[in-house]
């Protein structure tokens, strides 16, 4: 593999700065209330497994 020269390097790395796209405004909001609601509706379900083993424990427990 050859070297490449400091210079050459930064010029490859502009060159590839200049190929990514940024999503818009519009994007980046939609997203960010997506990731919200899933994160609510995760939260729940996680609640909901979480007092469902609790409460399996708590009446195993209360047989021993």
């Amino acid at each position: 593999m050859a070297k490449t020269s400091p210079g050459e390097f930064m010029r490859q790395v502009q060159a590839e700065a200049r190929k990514v796209v940024w999503p818009s405004r519009q994007e980046t909001v939609t997203t960010a209330i997506m990731v919200g609601i899933m994160m609510v509706i995760l939260a729940v379900f996680f609640l909901g497994i979480d007092s469902l083993f609790g409460w399996v424990v708590r009446q195993l427990l209360a047989l021993a």
